[in-house]
């Protein structure tokens, strides 16, 4: 198998989805194996770095990236199976910040409250242990909660031209922030110019479903991917698939639309692989879909919709696409055993 590196310089990272010429171009069917800096830079390392004086806005989120994929036009759909995902060092930090997370006045909820104070958690990250370790910073309290590494953006290039924030989801994927994109997990993502032109970041040592305050556990990360290509197949929202089920991901304000969007996309899933009509869908999905939140906190909120797949036909979607890369991805790592 072709099997390609890349860590980027600080002046080789992007900041949007769209607008930015490949760092590299890439086969489907290529193991990449890359490293991503966490979103603040790297620039919190110590309870004194906040972030309003050690990161310029709008530089945060950077991300790794974007690659062109050989072969990629409009209409296609991106396949990207995660590995591994790994963090690169043994801390990782969270922040509160003014005007920013669900809990608190934004510029998009005005009310006449001062913003929250600004505060640095620095986490210990055990990866031998599979830990991530909690401190209070009023008290001497302490708790170990699970490692559970994730990459929060993921994306390809918008249509139209338009170029993107990193901090931004939509249909193209971007900054979804949910916790269902870890190792194990095959992202299918609709191609809109041609290359695709796919970056990842964000990577997370571990969030809470919603992201409440806007920041996780922010971590660096060694990240193996195996990139894809499934021809003349279109995805309109990103889809997510692992062992066990199917997903879609909708990003919108209000929450109650980006519900809705990944509801209907599920639904039209169930439609385009198995055949099945879409009120006989709808009634599935409300008897038996999981709807987790993704993140409440962004210019787009994200809600993601689950479906067991052992409540469906015995058939593969997308032409078996995970179950292949799954299989690929276990030669990898063992001939690294």
């Amino acid at each position: 198998m072709d099997v390609m590196s890349y860590r980027p310089e600080p002046s080789e990272l992007a900041w949007t989805f769209g607008g930015v010429n490949p760092v590299r171009r890439v086969k489907p069917g290529t193991v990449m194996q890359l490293w991503t800096e966490d979103a603040f830079g790297g620039k919190v390392r110590g309870t004194d770095d906040l972030v309003s004086k050690v990161i310029e806005f709008p530089f945060v989120n950077p991300q790794t990236g974007p690659f062109a994929v050989e072969g990629a036009e409009p209409g296609d759909t991106l396949a990207l199976h995660f590995v591994a995902i790994e963090p690169s060092r043994d801390w990782a930090a969270s922040s509160t910040i003014p005007f920013f997370g669900s809990l608190t006045s934004t510029h998009a909820t005005a009310t006449l409250q001062e913003g929250l104070e600004e505060r640095i958690w620095m986490y210990e990250v055990d990866a031998k242990q599979r830990t991530v370790t909690f401190r209070t910073l009023a008290d001497d309290f302490s708790t170990e909660l699970p490692l559970d590494p994730m990459h929060g953006t993921v994306g390809v290039a918008p249509a139209s031209f338009e170029a993107r924030s990193s901090l931004v989801p939509d249909y193209y994927g971007g900054n979804m922030d949910t916790p269902e994109m870890r190792a194990g997990t095959t992202c299918y993502l609709g191609v809109n110019v041609r290359g695709a032109m796919f970056s990842i970041g964000d990577g997370h040592a571990r969030q809470g479903e919603g992201e409440s305050c806007g920041v996780a556990v922010e971590a660096a990360m060694d990240t193996v991917v195996i990139v894809d290509l499934i021809k003349s197949v279109a995805t309109p929202w990103p889809r997510l698939e692992n062992d066990t089920h199917l997903m879609s991901a909708g990003s919108a304000r209000p929450l109650e639309d980006a519900f809705r969007i990944s509801q209907v996309d599920l639904i039209d899933f169930l439609g385009m692989e198995f055949g099945m009509d879409r009120l006989d869908g709808y009634q599935l999905l409300t008897q038996a879909s999981e709807t987790p939140l993704a993140n409440v906190v962004d210019p787009n909120y994200t809600v993601v919709s689950k479906l067991r797949k052992e409540y469906l036909p015995e058939r593969e979607v997308y032409g078996g696409t995970h179950s292949r890369l799954r299989e690929m991805g276990q030669a990898y790592l063992s001939e690294r055993i």
